[in-house]
């Protein structure tokens, strides 16, 4: 974090349904799409984004909630590796805020939680027509069905928290 700007890395689905999520939240200044790796046996790139947040507009805490509701959060499907469902973060002590702070909303669901703190290793970015995807092609059938009930369940679940 540098002042008041924090950096986190979000995977869970696919990275052009993530980024659109988070473009879709007050206080996110840039959200860079690409693909996450972590270390040990999470070391593999996993598709995800990059947020860059202003502390004083949204907290970690509303961003990982967010997050949680917004991907398959509670499911072990056979496409993990790819999407692989994670909070990535760039000190220990964030690691450690991040794995608590998953324990407190697990409350909110009826599954268990699979998603996990990670250290952050590597990041490699989208080819350039892959970044900003649903501002480019929102009327795309891929669109349409995954990326517009994700900002919709924003707007009606975490209106306060919605880019004005």
């Amino acid at each position: 974090m540098k002042g008041n700007i924090g950096k986190v890395g979000m995977g869970g689905g696919c990275h052009w349904c993530t980024e659109a999520v988070f473009n879709a939240l007050k206080g996110v200044i840039n959200v860079e799409q690409g693909y996450i790796a972590s270390t040990n046996e999470n070391d593999s790139f996993s598709e995800g984004v990059l947020v860059h947040y202003n502390l004083n507009e949204i907290s970690l805490k509303d961003l990982i909630y967010v997050h949680l509701h917004t991907h398959a959060s509670a499911s072990a499907h056979s496409f993990r590796k790819k999407y692989r469902s994670a909070v990535y973060s760039y000190e220990k002590s964030e690691i450690e805020e991040v794995e608590k702070i998953i324990d407190e909303l697990q409350k909110n669901f009826e599954s268990t939680l699979i998603t996990r703190a990670l250290p952050f290793s590597e990041f490699e970015p989208s080819r350039m027509s892959l970044r900003q995807y649903y501002e480019k092609n929102k009327e795309a059938p891929f669109c349409q069905r995954y990326i517009v009930p994700k900002l919709d369940f924003i707007n009606k679940n975490f209106k306060e928290l919605e880019r004005v």
